[in-house]
């Protein structure tokens, strides 16, 4: 059985914990599968090579779309690109297991809704299963975005959405349909191991910002004038705290700007790691986390670690709600002495045996989401 994972990257570290998290899985329930990865700006060849996965041959950019060409190759010939030079095509994949995060939205492209529409008719007409793992959609107001997901969606094998906006916004698409489920972000199933103290000591409370805070696509605008301060006095706070402040990137060039600037202002320890587990362990080895990153977030309520955050998307306020944490989303006029007390009272709170079973709980949900991914492979 050959199974695509689609979406993920190996800049953004939630994307490659997505990753992650999938492999374990793949490896638990079908050890002998091989695993297929696109090639992309920020998946390149030799991050998929040490994972020993098939490189998937693009025939597709931007609006232009060949990947149905593959299907009318000689498997004669399908078969040698894939022994002789590891290269396969849409046609050789068996399962898509799409874990693109938060895609498929008026907040990103169009042609991204139109490339999953179509591979989800070509793997329907040629009885193939693509599977949307649990990620954000939506809002989706674009006439033709709208029209091509009603026919495409309804044909996936199953649609996960990761909270509720997402379930509702996929709803008022599609009705009652059957394959629409919502489970919570899968990535609370990675064990990590914590960090070492001299990396991470205890007193730690991590950072970890994020562009999209001060893009276009953050529809408040109000955080273009106060996300920058905001981190500023977040960190003039923790210390005021007798905690250590120090930053972490979770993803690439554009957060590192940031977080070259608060090093560079406010004398900063900076943490670069690569590897998307070990950053898990890093959450989990601080303090608190004062984070704008979704999949720092869900690393760090998963793991008991308190947790403050932004937003620039419905996924935030949603995530915090599952965890029973609500009052933990900073809005951009949010104060110092604000600051202060909601940090003091998400530490204070962390013991609590109802946000205990809450994570537990979801973790449960995740588990259950793999049982029904794996029924449906296996059917």
């Amino acid at each position: 059985m050959m199974i695509e994972v689609k979406g993920v990257q190996f800049v953004n570290k939630g994307a490659e914990l997505m990753l992650h998290a999938v492999l374990q899985q793949l490896q638990q329930h079908w050890p002998e599968a091989d695993i297929a990865l696109a090639p992309g700006p920020n998946s390149p060849y030799k991050a998929r090579a040490r994972l020993a996965a098939y490189q998937k041959l693009p025939l597709s950019k931007g609006r232009l779309d060949l990947n149905g060409l593959s299907f009318f190759l000689p498997a004669r010939l399908r078969n040698w690109l894939k022994s002789r030079l590891g290269l396969v095509t849409e046609a050789d994949i068996d399962v898509v297991l799409d874990v693109s995060g938060f895609a498929y939205s008026d907040q990103w492209p169009s042609a991204l809704i139109t490339q999953l529409c179509n591979e989800i008719k070509r793997a329907d007409k040629h009885g193939k299963k693509y599977i949307l793992l649990p990620q954000a959609f939506g809002p989706f107001t674009r006439a033709a975005d709208i029209s091509q997901l009603k026919a495409a969606l309804p044909l996936a094998t199953l649609v996960c959405a990761r909270e509720h906006t997402s379930y509702q916004y996929l709803r008022t698409l599609l009705g009652d349909a059957q394959n629409v489920v919502q489970y919570p972000d899968f990535t609370n199933l990675v064990k990590a191991d914590l960090a070492d103290e001299q990396m991470v000591p205890a007193d730690t409370v991590l950072i970890i910002p994020n562009s999209n805070m001060v893009s276009s696509r953050n529809k408040q605008a109000l955080w273009q004038q106060t996300y920058i301060p905001m981190l500023q006095h977040a960190i003039q706070s923790i210390r005021r705290f007798g905690f250590t402040p120090v930053l972490l990137n979770h993803e690439g060039a554009a957060d590192d700007a940031i977080c070259q600037q608060l090093k560079r202002d406010l004398d900063v320890m900076l943490i670069n790691e690569s590897d998307p587990v070990a950053v898990k362990g890093i959450i989990a080895s601080s303090k608190a986390v004062i984070c704008s990153r979704f999949h720092g977030c869900v690393s760090a309520l998963s793991q008991g670690v308190p947790c403050l955050s932004t937003s620039w998307s419905h996924k935030y306020e949603r995530l915090f709600e599952e965890y029973q944490l609500e009052n933990c989303i900073l809005p951009p006029e949010t104060t110092p002495d604000e600051f202060e007390q909601k940090l003091r009272h998400a530490i204070n709170q962390s013991d609590s045996p109802l946000l205990k079973n809450g994570r537990e709980s979801l973790m449960q949900r995740s588990a259950d989401m793999w049982q029904h991914v794996v029924e449906l492979i296996n059917r």
